[in-house]
């Protein structure tokens, strides 16, 4: 059985996804990369995580985006 990295627990973060066993959440490490920073610098600053919690993170989000919802895209995001 593979070990499940994002967690959700109200007692963390106010109950954001985070990487089990820390802090680290998942709106961070995609606010990393979207910002430009590589995957290697983000494991360098965070020596907790790992390339699988990362791409984790990155398949979390995807799948959250799969809801049948229609997400109005500001201008700014243009």
């Amino acid at each position: 059985m593979q070990k499940k990295l994002i967690i959700s627990d109200p007692k963390i973060m106010m109950g954001k996804p985070v990487i089990a066993g820390t802090r680290i959440t998942v709106e961070m490490i995609l606010e990393k990369l979207s910002a430009g920073e590589t995957v290697e610098q983000i494991l360098e600053a965070h020596p907790r995580l790992t390339n699988e919690a990362i791409r984790a993170s990155l398949a979390f989000a995807a799948q959250a985006l799969r809801a049948d919802v229609v997400y109005p895209i500001a201008e700014a995001f243009s």
